[in-house]
């Protein structure tokens, strides 16, 4: 027994999927059909009524949608009632000329009355009142629509780099999942394929204004000649008969094509909310009771003007000023405010001891008075969950378990600041407003906001604080709204992902290793401490996570040290060959999974230069190399980065392994953006091509 749909009862799912899927060629099919057969009076009226219900059904959906994606297939509905339109009116055309001369209702009920009753019978009338719809039509709704679709279409492709750039940075702050992050992305590129539509749908409507108008002109002129010599009417009686049947259809095509380019209009000028158009009209238009206010006072005093239609005026005035007292009244009320006690006092001890010694916090988040309200859940308060998933989502990726965050207020702070610090120094500082947003611009945005102009703390973009109910509008434009919460989190997970390498020390490495140790006991057994002491390898992993490359592989690290470390005891050295037996991680994590990877090299003179300054390191440093071939080499370097970045590709510079630690060093200070790899860690299986060539 087939459970029954509950949107039509009695009508299982399957029989809706079947209807649903026969629903289009169907309609293509009567549509070939209106073309090529002639067809009753009865018929066209009915196709006619069915023409009005689908573009009055359309215009309603659009203005009930939430969201234009809700509406997705609205571009489709308006090309097929578009051509079903044309093909009626092909129809209907055929009628009129094969049997107008019998009298107006030759081409049925709906032409008739549209062609009698609407216009009063009167031609004359009938083409001027067909002339005003075409002109509201095609000149104020569809050219407005078109256009609004072509700067939308524009800036939404515009707008999707930076979209997926913030998808991307929450996703590596740990603050969306992977199917989170997939959902969002197949929204962005849903709203482009949307707007692209929306912009080559508009052709079609704007298209179709400008058929009607031909078909009404080629209608009546051959209509006239057909009723005169075909079957000898009077002029006046052919201008009776052809010109109202025309005016008549014309006015029954035009009703429905006015509502489906109002229907469009709609739907590129809306904004993305939880409201349908009615309600967020009505919820923006009353949100300030002074304009209502002031707008029934201009109407009281036209109203008592003599001459004027004073009891309209003044009762429309006395509604909006009882409504504006209403509304501002409601705003007025006194807020809540929430008291502070912090009264408690400290006790006093007489004898200190070592717990009175306060430990140094790894790491420290310090929050004004104001952001309080971020860190209690008990006042819905989101941080300190943000701040667990930004940690969770680094000891994933980097292979060890990042430090809880310690949070306290710091009443010294400006009271919406925060400070985030490690081993007790401050590494970064921000300003933030609970109650707003943060709108961050991705460089392609619709407008300007009104609100607070900042820069995005995290990666330094302009940034405005919005307030939350201009969020929608904000996204909108191709802004990237976050709250409060979001925006510190996201800091923190940058500098923490930028400072890993001191987070590392000799508990976490000796914790990775006695995991280690239950899978693999004989490898650790025979690397610590016999072989190499724990501050060695501690060394070796810090230099790793100094330079983005991550520690998880714990097993291949140990395996590389137990196998140089008889031949030397030297960091750099075992670094450089840990690199190597990493070679094929460092590449996909820095390349992915492509084939073939675009790098930069140096001129064969400047290496040979750079190798003699490498022999003299250790007795001067790289102050061995000039500053000005320094310059130089800092300067190529940037300008190729810029390069690989527009492009797209991730810059790597490559080296010579004996070149690549020293290349690190006076490099990535200045360049911390370039991936820095040797010859030797490149996987056998890879390609690589050369795109930028530094001579110093």
């Amino acid at each position: 027994m087939s459970s029954a749909s509950p949107g039509v009862p009695g009508l299982s799912k399957t029989s809706r999927i079947t209807l649903g899927g026969l629903g289009t060629p169907v309609l293509v099919m009567v549509m070939l059909g209106l073309m090529i057969l002639p067809l009753p009076p009865i018929a066209l009226d009915l196709l006619f009524t069915f023409n009005i219900a689908l573009a009055l059904l359309v215009l309603l959906a659009s203005v009930y949608s939430l969201r234009p994606l809700e509406f997705a297939v609205f571009p489709t509905i308006l090309l097929v009632a578009t051509l079903l339109r044309l093909a009626l009116n092909v129809a209907s055309t055929r009628v009129v000329l094969l049997r107008g001369h019998e009298g107006t209702d030759a081409a049925g009920q709906v032409i008739q009355a549209f062609g009698d009753f609407v216009i009063g019978g009167n031609y004359a009338v009938g083409f001027v009142v067909f002339a005003i719809l075409i002109i509201i039509n095609f000149v104020v709704v569809t050219k407005g629509a078109g256009r609004i679709s072509e700067v939308t279409a524009r800036f939404t492709l515009d707008a999707m780099p930076g979209k997926q750039m913030a998808i991307d940075a929450d996703l590596n702050a740990g603050l969306v999942s992977q199917d989170d992050a997939k959902r969002r992305r197949e929204e962005i590129s849903q709203e482009a394929d949307f707007y692209g539509s929306m912009d080559g749908a508009s052709k079609f409507v704007r298209g179709d204004a400008i058929a009607g108008i031909l078909i009404l002109l080629i209608n009546i002129v051959g209509g006239f000649v057909i009723g005169i010599v075909s079957h000898d009417l009077t002029m006046e009686q052919a201008a009776e008969n052809y010109i109202l049947l025309t005016i008549g259809d014309g006015l029954v095509a035009q009703i429905p094509s006015i509502l489906l380019s109002a229907a469009a209009a709609i739907m590129v000028t809306r904004v993305s909310d939880s409201q349908d158009v009615g309600s967020q009209v009505v919820s923006q238009l009353t949100s300030h009771p002074k304009a209502l206010t002031v707008t029934g006072a201009i109407l009281g005093c036209l109203g008592i003007i003599p001459g004027m239609p004073n009891l309209v005026f003044l009762t429309l005035a006395v509604g909006l000023l009882v409504s504006g007292y209403l509304l501002g009244k409601e705003e007025a009320e006194p807020e809540e405010e929430v008291a502070d006690d912090n009264d408690a006092a400290e006790e006093e001890t007489f004898e200190l001891n070592w717990r009175d010694v306060a430990p140094v916090d790894m790491v420290g988040l310090q929050v004004g008075y104001r952001l309080i309200s971020l860190v209690d859940q008990n006042q819905g308060g989101e941080l300190l969950g943000r701040i667990k998933g930004v940690r969770k989502k680094l000891s994933q990726d980097y292979g060890f378990l990042v430090q809880a965050v310690h949070i306290k207020d710091n009443l010294d702070l400006d009271p919406n600041g925060y400070r985030i610090t490690m081993l007790d120094v401050s590494v970064g500082e921000g300003k933030v407003y609970p109650e707003k947003h943060l709108a961050i611009s991705s460089g392609q945005v619709l407008g300007q906001l009104d609100g607070v102009a900042t820069k995005d703390p995290s990666f330094g973009l302009d940034a405005v604080w919005i307030e939350n109910n201009q969020r929608d509008d904000a996204q909108a434009w191709g802004y990237t709204a976050v709250d409060a919460s979001t925006v510190i989190a996201t800091h923190l997970s940058q500098l923490l992902k930028g400072h890993l390498h001191e987070l590392l020390g000799h508990d976490e490495v000796q914790h990775m290793m006695d995991g280690l140790s239950e899978t693999s006991p004989k490898l650790v057994e025979s690397l610590i401490p016999d072989t190499l002491p724990l501050g060695v390898i501690v060394k070796v992993m810090q230099d790793l996570l100094a330079e983005d490359i991550p520690v998880r592989d714990i097993r291949s690290i140990a395996e590389a040290l137990a196998e140089h470390a008889p031949k030397s005891q030297d960091p750099d050295v075992l670094g450089s060959q840990v690199r190597i037996s990493l070679g094929r991680k460092i590449y996909q994590h820095i390349n992915g999974m492509e084939p073939e990877m675009s790098v930069i090299t140096l001129d064969k003179n400047l290496e040979q230069l750079l190798q003699q300054v490498l022999l003299q390191e250790v007795s001067l440093g790289v102050d061995g190399i000039e500053p000005t071939l320094f310059e130089r080499l800092i300067k190529q370097l940037a300008e190729s980065v810029q390069r690989f970045e527009a492009d797209g590709k991730p810059p790597v510079l490559l080296v010579g392994v004996g070149l690549r630690r020293l290349m690190s060093r006076l490099i990535r200070p200045s360049i911390n953006t370039l991936n820095i790899m040797a010859f030797e860690e490149l996987p056998s299986d890879k390609r690589i091509s050369i795109l930028a060539t530094v001579t110093g």
